[in-house]
């Protein structure tokens, strides 16, 4: 029985890795996979799912508007897909990848944030939450060695921003992934 799974993490754990390893894995043995990522999300490249470590593979890409069960099904059934920043789904498009498990009977998995730099939720993460059949949480540490849960966002100026938009594309320059006390002691809160 095909399986909707969420990886789940803060930035700079390693999740594109795994995601990229999988997919690796699966083609090494003959089966072809369907990777997908954010189109908002070009620091790689429109349609590039890269890892720190200097692996990266294409990927289709999903907007808000994208009918993700429709886009598979339209395919050649593939063995597994991989959903690369999976925060950035919505909550329609993360019952169309339901479906595509349920019905279509393919593997979905999905990687991506849990939460933003506020503490919050991400609209894809929370339904990925409700919805996933299996969790599985990717472990990063905090500078102190303490597991990291959190993340900040930086401005231009290096200090810890605590309002603004959810969704701000970046990378090291902008985001740290802190343990929770001291993302409170970042934060302020």
């Amino acid at each position: 029985m095909a399986k909707l799974y969420f990886h789940y993490s803060t930035m700079n754990a390693g999740k594109s890795t795994l995601l990229l390893q999988a997919s690796y894995n699966y083609r090494e043995r003959g089966m072809d996979t369907l990777l997908l990522t954010a189109a908002l999300d070009n620091r790689a490249g429109q349609g590039r799912i890269a890892s720190r470590i200097g692996i990266s593979d294409d990927a289709l890409t999903f907007a808000a508007d994208t009918d993700l069960f429709a886009l598979i099904a339209a395919r050649p059934a593939p063995a597994c897909i991989f959903v690369d920043e999976a925060q950035f789904l919505t909550a329609d498009q993360v019952w169309q990848l339901a479906r595509v498990a349920d019905d279509l009977g393919i593997p979905v998995m999905c990687y991506g944030l849990r939460v933003d730099f506020r503490g919050q939720l991400f609209p894809g993460s929370a339904a990925l939450l409700a919805l996933a059949d299996d969790l599985r949480e990717v472990r990063t540490i905090c500078h102190c060695g303490r597991k990291a849960t959190m993340v900040i966002r930086r401005g231009a100026d290096g200090a810890t921003m605590t309002e603004g938009a959810q969704v701000q594309v970046g990378g090291n320059e902008t985001y740290v992934s802190l343990c929770r006390r001291h993302w409170r002691q970042a934060t302020g809160g």
